[in-house]
């Protein structure tokens, strides 16, 4: 389905920017009074795509809150265009903002995203203001909604 044809439909497809983790640290850091739920994953891990519409879900149910859904895609850059693009672009995720992470050695920089992260995926970090919150399993959507809700509030 060509880009025009998805403008058309009313779906708009920006593209999948390609971020270092500061750039992504910078992103998740800059507003206070924001919510991110930051979710790390791959095209190739089969729990993180199970558990991606309910983070779509999350990002539309609270669009309209200060809060942000951001799609953290671990796959290797080269398969930003061949592989994480399309693949965002067929399951329709407009709400959740996407990037690849391009941070080829993941034992220099795991523990600098949370230091309890085995490195493994699903992983899902939730931030606002000086707060985390630090999972690594894989949700789903009423499980999400509870958690991010209950962080919301502060008692997470």
């Amino acid at each position: 389905m060509s880009v025009l044809m998805l403008a058309v439909m009313g779906i708009v497809f920006s593209g999948i920017e390609e971020v270092n983790l500061a750039t992504l640290q910078s992103r998740i850091n800059r507003s206070s009074d924001t919510t991110y739920v930051v979710n790390f994953w791959a095209t190739w891990c089969k729990p993180c795509v199970e558990e991606l519409p309910a983070f779509e879900a999350l990002a539309r149910k609270y669009a309209d809150q200060p809060m942000v859904v951001l799609l953290v895609s671990l796959d290797s850059p080269e398969d930003r265009m061949k592989k994480v693009e399309p693949f965002i672009r067929r399951r329709g995720y407009t709400r959740s903002q996407v990037v690849v992470l391009n941070e080829p050695k993941p034992h220099l920089w795991i523990d600098r995203v949370d230091p309890s992260w085995s490195g493994s995926i699903p992983a899902t970090l939730f931030i606002r203001g000086n707060r985390r919150l630090f999972g690594e399993f894989q949700f789903d959507e009423v499980k999400l909604d509870s958690t991010f809700q209950s962080f919301r509030k502060g008692s997470q």
